[in-house]
């Protein structure tokens, strides 16, 4: 608008020049010296010299106050009102807005210049509810108002986030003719798809038909601020349709578009439209760097990075970043490495990005030097730098360092340092200490955010803590938050209060997919699967569209139930929405039909998988295992190693498991080799299955080795060597590692209590199996169940004291079942007694009619006895109800 007046400049100001030579000689030179007018210097150009310090980008507040005091001593600005807008626009560009507000007042009729000036400026400035003063005060005076009036204003309340004050404004240009105006609508468009709602944006866009490359921008990369990726690929569309060309800023938005997506094919066209459309331009050139980064393919990534003729720190910090996805930490430090060398600046996101890369074990030298590097840079300061530091040591395992480095941040009043500080507990399993940090916390007057509390109430497993988070949520107001409301419902559930979690749920207010995936979850965990699919009901009533976490939380409960038709429709259901193909929902649908025994099935879902991941794999060699496919089960193991699929330790686990069923213990030898090859026999679920294979093949020398190269033995693992050594009638050894178990922290659950009261059976330590049964009832809070149960009465039979076996079974809180009776019937055998073995023997066949095994026991007891009359009845019994007992068989 400047420039405008410019054009006016010569005429209005020649008869000033020869007032003003003499005196603006002096700027440019020292304020307190006088100089002499020089008769054969080159006479002052005034225009020349206002030109010059317009187009200055940041002019001189030293040399504009010297103007200013010049032109208020020849009243200069009295005159023309240009001298008076120049100093206005100069002590805006110089952020003097103090001066350029106390000379705006002075102006006695400021013009339409004047007004555009000072809105604009103070935008510039971030002093957006000056510029909104400003507008009221020039409209309530009935000022004129053009084009520029309006989209300053509009930017003005887009950074005010006042879409209601927008919209009077917007009305206004409407009603004064500038509704087909670029600058007016790109500012309406920018306020509504920042503050109110892409829709409403879409609304203005599409209202007049626009040939302006700069509205078309503002649409599209509004499309994109709220994640309307597709949106804006169709709106980048349609602007080539109508001719019109895209520039350096359109590019980059649809890209980005593409990287959200993982579009990369449509990247790719994009790629080629930009290099036919745009000059070389370093925006566009990130953009495509970073398309091909965040979609894996770092070796293209690298290639068009290096053609780039010229590198700033986005570029830079594109190809660090994507080789960090890529867990390609050497690449990403050895990039880092060379943009140091070229005396590029960094900033804050390199330094997350290269912390990242040294979030590893093994790499505390790399993490070390990074941190030395950070200490000398003001970046330090920046609280996502110290965040990212914490997590940095957490991850690798040093949570000392952690401690350390929070311990050095000088402004702990940033609650992203506190949620870093209780992520590295939690991350590093430690509960107690993520807790007494936001304990803390609250004592520093800090509040916590919903992350904040997400996270440590992800770490707690104590209810009566959860309860008094839970008050804490309600009185704060966190508790609307879906993830804080997520957290309390899952943690209640792993405290075994499902009652509660359900309560919570049912009390969000806004439930998202992980809420409805996760409720889902704590049910089939529970053992209630048949309530998820009334839930999965209610998620579909409310017209929420399931994702992968859903689907596959729903697949898990048709596993637990065998529920075939069930998995049918949700894998129909999958392909409506697109994800039949999807990997996660793959290898849910593949444990699925395993679990219903449709083998065929889940084959023909794994073949289809376009890319195979270590669940498909492991859950399909388990299905085969557990449904007695054996041979299929290593064989698939076999084809899995020789196409380099992807082999982790729920795979060696699963194959471990068959080979154990098998017996076949030269297989099971070459499968541990395999694992230490792999490194991963100290791992906690290939080492509990190395114990188990070993167990079944009857060496507990080998089960004790395997276990003792576990790292951190989990629960499974101690389970595991306590039966083993149970079954092979080490039961004081067995009570001994269970009593170690305990020392180390580990607590017991109900199949670790069968483990124990087993080892207490094959020893005969009645009264000590008695202690563990009230132990875990009473110190654990676990109800026995039938086998626990069962071990009790074998333990009695053993002793041969089969009336106080009997007396325990009718004693029971709990209705015996055929494994009770079946155990009592085969002490029976072993003791010869009939009238007690004929009434376990009616109990087993009134439970089931078709156990072979009772009637041939039974029949044995007889035999024993010399009933053979007795025997030919019970086998005619047996054939009636078209049992037959299969014959023995032996691997020997």
């Amino acid at each position: 608008m400047i420039s405008h007046i410019g054009q006016r400049f010569p005429a209005s100001i020649s008869h000033f020049a020869c007032r003003f030579t003499s005196s603006l000689a002096l700027i440019g030179m020292s304020y307190n010296t006088t100089h002499k007018y020089d008769e054969n210097s080159t006479p002052f150009d005034p225009l020349k010299f206002f030109n010059d310090h317009r187009l200055s980008r940041q002019p001189s507040i030293r040399n504009t106050k010297i103007l200013h005091a010049h032109l208020l001593k020849t009243d200069a600005m009295r005159s023309n009102l240009f001298f008076a807008n120049s100093l206005l626009s100069w002590y805006c560009k110089s952020s003097s807005m103090f001066v350029a507000r106390k000379l705006f007042d002075s102006i006695t009729l400021p013009n339409l210049q004047s007004w555009n000036i000072m809105i604009s400026g103070y935008n510039g400035n971030s002093m957006f509810d000056k510029s909104w003063e400003i507008f009221c005060r020039q409209h309530s005076f009935g000022e004129e108002l053009n084009e520029f009036t309006y989209g300053s204003v509009l930017s003005a309340c887009s950074a005010l986030q006042a879409p209601a004050l927008g919209k009077q404004v917007y009305s206004l240009a409407m009603k004064k003719g500038f509704v087909c105006d670029g600058y007016v609508r790109t500012g309406m468009i920018d306020l509504f798809s920042k503050n109110c709602s892409f829709e409403e944006a879409q609304r203005v866009f599409f209202d007049v038909s626009c040939g302006n490359v700069v509205c078309w921008n503002a649409i599209i990369s509004g499309a994109v601020r709220n994640g309307e990726y597709w949106a804006a690929l169709n709106l980048f569309c349609q602007m080539c349709r109508q001719s019109l060309k895209p520039n350096g800023y359109t590019f980059p938005s649809v890209l980005t578009a593409c990287c959200s997506l993982k579009e990369l094919q449509i990247g790719e066209i994009i790629h080629g439209h930009a290099i036919k459309c745009v000059a070389a331009d370093i925006f566009v050139d990130t953009a495509i760097v970073d398309l091909y980064a965040k979609c894996g393919h770092m070796d293209e990534a690298g290639r068009k990075f290096l053609q780039m003729p010229i590198h700033n720190v986005v570029s830079w910090t594109a190809i660090i970043s994507g080789f960090v996805q890529e867990n390609d930490s050497i690449s990403a430090l050895k990039f880092f490495k060379y943009m140091r060398e070229t005396g590029e600046e960094i900033n804050n996101y390199t330094v997350t990005s290269v912390l990242a890369a040294c979030s590893k074990p093994g790499m505390i030298q790399e993490a070390s030097q990074i941190h030395s590097l950070i200490l000398k840079l003001p970046l330090i300061l920046e609280a996502t730098v110290q965040a990212t530091l914490i997590n940095m040591y957490a991850k690798i395992g040093e949570v000392g360092l952690s401690d350390s480095a929070f311990s050095e941040i000088k402004n702990v009043k940033d609650v992203r340092i506190w949620a870093a500080m209780m992520s590295s507990y939690a991350y590093n399993q430690n509960s107690r200490k993520a807790v007494e940090s936001f304990l803390l916390m609250l004592q520093e007057g800090v509040k916590p955010d919903e992350y904040c509390m997400s996270t440590v109430l992800s770490t707690i497993n104590c209810l009566h803590i959860v309860r008094q988070m839970h008050s804490y949520t309600l009185k704060s107001g966190l508790v609307i938050h879906a993830t804080v409301g997520c957290s309390l419902f899952t943690v209640y559930s792993k405290c075994g209060c499902l009652e509660e979690s359900h309560r919570v749920f049912e009390e969000v207010p806004n439930k998202d997919n992980v809420s409805w995936a996760s409720m889902i979850a704590g049910f089939v965990e529970h053992g209630y699967a048949g309530h998820t699919f009334q839930l999965f009901k209610e998620m579909l009533c409310q017209e929420i569209l399931p994702d992968y976490l859903t689907l596959t939380a729903i697949l898990t409960a048709c596993s637990a139930l065998s529920f075939l038709q069930a998995s049918k429709e949700i894998h129909g259901y999958a392909f409506r929405l697109g994800m039949g193909t999807d990997t996660v929902i793959g290898g849910a649908l593949v444990y699925a039909y395993s679990k219903c025994r449709r083998l065929d099935q889940a084959r023909r879902v794994f073949n289809m998988l376009p890319q195979k991941d270590a669940v498909a794999c492991s859950s399909l060699v388990s299905g085969y295992a557990q449904n007695g496919l054996i041979e299929e089960a290593l064989l698939l193991f076999h084809d899995i190693i020789l196409t380099d699929l992807p082999i982790d330790t729920f795979t060696i686990s699963s194959v471990l498991k068959a080979v154990a069923l098998s017996n076949r213990s030269s297989v099971g030898t070459q499968l541990h080799a395999y694992t230490e090859k792999l490194g991963l026999q100290s791992d906690a679920h290939v080492g509990s299955s190395l114990v188990t294979m070993y167990s079944k093949c009857g060496s507990l020398e080998d089960c004790c080795k395997a276990f003792d190269h576990i790292e951190k033995p989990d629960l499974i693992g101690w389970t595991a060597i306590i039966a083993s050594y149970a079954q092979h009638g080490k039961g004081s050894e067995g009570l001994a590692t269970y009593e170690l178990m305990r020392r180390e922290g580990i607590q017991p659950d109900a199949v670790t209590f069968v483990a124990v009261l087993l080892a207490c059976s094959h020893n005969g330590l009645v009264e000590e199996a008695f202690s563990y049964l009230n132990s875990m009832v009473k110190d654990y809070g676990i109800k026995p169940g039938h086998r626990h149960y069962a071990c009790i009465v074998d333990l009695l039979g053993r002793s041969g004291r089969l009336k106080e076996a009997e007396n325990f079974i009718n004693s029971m809180p709990i209705k015996p079942d055929a494994l009770i009776w079946g155990t009592l019937l085969a002490a029976c055998k072993v003791h010869g007694n009939y009238e007690l073995g004929k009434l376990a023997a009616e109990k087993v066949m009134e439970v089931e009619q078709c156990d072979a095994g009772t009637y041939v026991s039974f029949s044995n007891i007889c035999a024993d006895l010399g009933q053979w009359d007795e025997v030919l009845r019970i086998r005619e019994l047996m054939k009636g109800c078209g049992s037959n007992k299969e014959p023995g068989w032996s691997f020997v």
